[in-house]
């Protein structure tokens, strides 16, 4: 019994510091009928905005509550998912966002979802449920095949969105989805930022594309491109533990997306 009981105590101590979190699963239902759900952390200090965070890849994190509170079930090491609360530590109400419940399966967000009006409906669905929380200028931030995303929303959401942050960007399409160069960027009318790594290997993101997609953004009223250096390599160069996800650096460049969207909010 004396070897059971510090077990126990243990465990107990474990549990509640993981259900402590501020972090919390919240489930919407879309105008199309279908749930959408999303991470939801309300940082300690006043906010300043809200930042919808897009992953890359098919998008589709499989969030749901474990016995410890929420549980992302895929993309863990994704840039943006694993940087959320040093995005909230830096005072913002920080939302990252799942593929709808029709898109949970293997191919998740790719083949046209991304750039779509369902799309739109469900993530402005999103924003407004948030604002419930605080009306707050809402940035949207993607990574990767996140930007897909990103750029679009920022194009079509009928909600608003202050600002625009893309990270990694798609710059060469596959049948996954588009590049963003495939997009009307010169629709973009709001403050933009586009950040990438001079030593990104992946075919379909490479370093030269990110100038092209800042050529595009001409109705942006602020656009600026950010190159990083840095870091190191621990994974296929379009996975996230590489150049691709700012492995080694990531500090450096949230500190760069908080710069800007508290200097352009």
């Amino acid at each position: 019994m004396n070897k059971i009981l510090p077990w126990l105590l243990g465990a107990t101590m474990v549990f509640a510091a993981h259900t402590s979190s501020a972090e919390e699963l919240v489930e919407v239902t879309t105008s199309r009928g279908v749930e959408q759900r999303y991470l939801l952390e309300i940082p300690d200090e006043e906010p300043s905005a809200i930042v919808l965070l897009f992953a890359g890849g098919k998008g589709a994190l499989n969030l749901n509550n474990g016995l410890f509170g929420p549980a992302i079930n895929w993309g863990k090491n994704n840039f943006l998912v694993r940087t959320r609360k040093d995005l909230a530590k830096q005072g913002f109400i920080v939302v990252t966002v799942d593929a709808p419940s029709d898109k949970q399966g293997n191919q998740g967000m790719y083949g046209g979802y991304r750039v779509s009006s369902d799309h739109v409906t469900d993530i402005d669905t999103v924003i407004a449920n948030v604002r419930e929380t605080a009306n707050l200028p809402v940035w949207l931030v993607g990574t990767s095949r996140g930007t897909e995303s990103a750029a679009y929303l920022g194009i079509h959401s009928q909600q608003g969105p202050a600002g625009l942050v893309l990270t990694s960007s798609m710059t060469e399409p596959n049948r996954k989805g588009v590049a963003l160069t495939e997009l009307p960027l010169q629709q973009v009318a709001i403050p933009t930022l586009i950040t990438h790594h001079n030593n990104d290997g992946c075919r379909w993101t490479q370093p030269d594309g990110a100038k092209r997609i800042q050529k595009m953004l001409t109705a942006a009223p602020v656009v600026k491109l950010a190159m990083f250096d840095g870091g190191s390599e621990q994974s296929k160069p379009c996975k996230a533990r590489s150049y691709h996800g700012y492995l080694g650096i990531e500090d450096e460049v949230i500190e760069a997306i908080a710069g800007f969207i508290k200097a352009n909010s």
